[in-house]
C-alpha cells in the first residue's frame, strides 16, 4: 500500500520541487498552499504522471487554526511523512517593520510548524512509523539584521526539530531539518530583499534532491551545497558580533 506525505508551501520552489520527488516514488500526496488555482493544477498533473493520488488543500497557514483544519481534512488519512515547507521572510530595519507581517511570519515560519508537527507525530508514534522534515535555512546559524525575524524564526525551527530527533530516537519516526542557503525560488522577490551570495545560488530541484535523500536516511541535519556547509560551520564558530556584521553587510541593498 503506498504511503501519503503532506507537503505545505507545495505550489513552488523547493515544495514543489520535493512533492514531484514524492510522487515518483509512489507516494499519494497532500498538498497544501495559499494559491489555490496553482495547487489543483499541480495535484492534477501529479496524479496523471505517476498514478499516486493528489489532494490539494488551499490554506492560508498564516491563520492560527489552518493546521487544524488541515489536520481535520486527514483524519482518515494515514500520513507516513510530513514535510514542513512553507515560510517567508520580510526585509528591513525591524523599528519600521509592518507588525502586522511579522506577526504572520512567525505563525507560518514557526507556530503552524509546531501545530502540524503535533497533530501528526502522534498518530505516526502510534504506528511506529514515520519521517518529519522541517524546512530552515543556514539563518538559523547567526543573528540577521535587517531580516531578524526571518533568522530568528529559522534558527528556532532547527533547535525544535534537533531536539525533537532526540527525543523520537528509537521510535520508528525520523525528524531531518534541511537548512538550504541561498536558493533560486519566489523567496527574494516576496521578501523584496537582495539575493545575498548570487555565486553559491542553488536551484531548487537541486536542494530538494539533497533533502529527500537526506530524509529517507534518517538524517538529522542536511545542509545542500559545499559552500552552505562551510558557511554554517563558519558561522557556528564565529562570535555573533562578527556573524551579524557578515549579513548586514550581505544583505545590505
Amino acid at each position: 500500500m503506498s504511503q501519503w506525505a503532506l507537503l505545505t508551501g507545495a505550489s513552488s520552489g523547493i515544495g514543489l520541487e520535493l512533492a514531484k520527488l514524492f510522487a515518483a516514488d509512489g507516494f499519494h500526496l497532500a498538498l497544501v498552499a495559499r494559491n489555490e488555482a496553482r495547487l489543483r493544477t499541480i495535484a492534477k498533473d501529479l496524479q496523471e504522471k505517476h498514478g499516486i493520488q493528489a489532494l490539494a488543500l488551499p490554506c492560508d497557514l498564516g491563520s492560527a487554526n489552518a493546521p487544524e483544519q488541515i489536520h481535520n481534512a486527514l483524519r482518515q488519512t494515514p500520513v507516513s511523512v510530513l514535510v514542513n515547507n512553507a515560510g517567508f521572510g520580510a526585509y528591513g530595519p525591524f523599528a519600521q517593520s509592518d507588525l502586522r507581517i511579522g506577526t504572520e511570519m512567525m505563525q507560518v515560519n514557526m507556530n503552524s510548524l509546531v501545530q502540524l508537527t503535533r497533530l501528526f507525530v502522534e498518530p505516526m508514534l502510534s504506528r511506529g512509523e514515520g519521517r518529519i522534515l522541517n524546512v530552515a535555512s543556514t539563518a538559523a546559524f547567526q543573528p540577521g539584521p535587517t531580516v531578524n525575524l526571518y533568522f530568528a524564526s529559522k534558527a528556532f525551527v532547527y533547535s525544535f526539530s534537533y531536539a525533537l530527533a532526540e527525543e523520537l530516537k528509537q521510535t520508528g519516526v525520523t525528524v531531518t531539518v534541511l537548512c538550504p542557503g541561498s536558493t533560486r525560488t519566489e523567496f527574494f522577490h516576496r521578501a523584496g530583499m537582495p539575493m545575498a551570495g548570487r555565486w553559491a545560488t542553488m536551484e531548487a530541484a537541486e536542494v530538494a534532491a539533497i533533502g529527500y535523500r537526506g530524509l529517507m536516511k534518517g538524517k538529522r541535519v542536511v545542509i545542500p551545497g559545499i559552500f552552505n556547509k562551510v558557511g554554517a560551520f563558519l558561522a557556528k564558530r564565529a562570535p555573533d558580533r562578527l556573524s551579524a556584521a557578515v549579513v548586514a553587510r550581505l544583505h545590505k541593498k
